[in-house]
């Protein structure tokens, strides 16, 4: 079972940058496909960016497209998720995860880290 920590998180300006990074452990992210998602207080989790397993095709929410990428370094074994051009409503708290060959749902989620943007 593989184990997700994120980390990178923190409080920046509208219109500044963070790197979210999401560590796994106990597998190899090449092994699945990996997402990001983000819940906001009061609101319910969404989806964000995912890179499949294989290759390097991904997806974006409509929200983060031409700000944000994610992108995977299989040989640390870490995802990314870089964010450009920050606003307030992208501030919540921001999980990554895993899914499994073959999984309708993402299996394995970390424990978040959390993004604020102050206007």
């Amino acid at each position: 079972q593989v184990q997700l920590v994120e980390s990178g998180g923190g409080l920046v300006q509208a219109g500044g940058s963070l790197r979210l990074s999401c560590a796994a452990s106990g597998g190899a992210v090449s092994s699945y496909s990996m997402g990001w998602f983000r819940q906001a207080p009061g609101k319910e989790r969404e989806f964000v960016a995912a890179i499949i397993r294989l290759g390097t095709s991904t997806n974006y929410a409509n929200s983060a497209k031409g700000r944000f990428t994610i992108s995977r370094d299989n040989a640390k074994n870490t995802v990314y998720l870089q964010m450009n051009s920050l606003k307030p409503e992208d501030s919540a708290v921001y999980y990554c995860a895993a899914r499994r060959v073959l999984s309708q749902e993402y299996d394995y989620w970390g424990q978040g880290t959390q993004v604020t943007v102050s206007s």
